[in-house]
């Protein structure tokens, strides 16, 4: 993970963005259309304060735009700039198109078995963070690796 931060910090480096922001970009590009400041709190954890500052660096970047929603002009929506998407996707490429060759060599049990370790450690993470930012105590010791499968009794 730490690893992954890293690489996270020196391509946000390289776009001349903070991580956070660069990470903010990745989870917009993720949804199914323009949000509003208030889902970009959600999507991050961040306050709505922290958040609206985000949607500042990102406008004053040229990386998103904001616009009225159609339907309801009260609402302000986060509109990403395809064309710097575009680039943003264009360096990732360059840098993260190794890791297939990372994989090549794993047969399909390897492969499925690795793709289910990320999907319960993904699960258990959003889990965990929820709880701390909630307040809630985390429980020490061992993880309950019924309730992480989903096969909890």
């Amino acid at each position: 993970m730490a690893s992954y931060a890293l690489l996270n910090q020196a391509l946000a480096d390289r776009l001349g963005l903070h991580p956070t922001d660069l990470q903010c970009l990745n989870l917009l590009t993720l949804e199914p259309g323009p949000v509003t400041t208030g889902r970009i709190a959600e999507l991050t954890g961040l306050t709505t304060g922290s958040a609206t500052r985000l949607v500042d660096r990102l406008e004053r970047a040229g990386y998103v735009v904001r616009a009225r929603d159609a339907g309801d002009r009260r609402l302000v929506l986060v509109v990403p700039v395809p064309e710097r998407i575009a680039e943003v996707a264009r360096v990732w490429e360059r840098v993260g198109s190794g890791w297939f060759a990372l994989f090549e060599d794993l047969d399909d049990r390897e492969l499925a078995l690795f793709v289910e370790h990320m999907r319960r450690t993904t699960e258990y993470g959003a889990e965990q963070a929820a709880r701390l930012r909630a307040g809630e105590p985390v429980p020490a010791g061992t993880v309950d690796r019924a309730a992480v499968s989903g096969q909890a009794e």
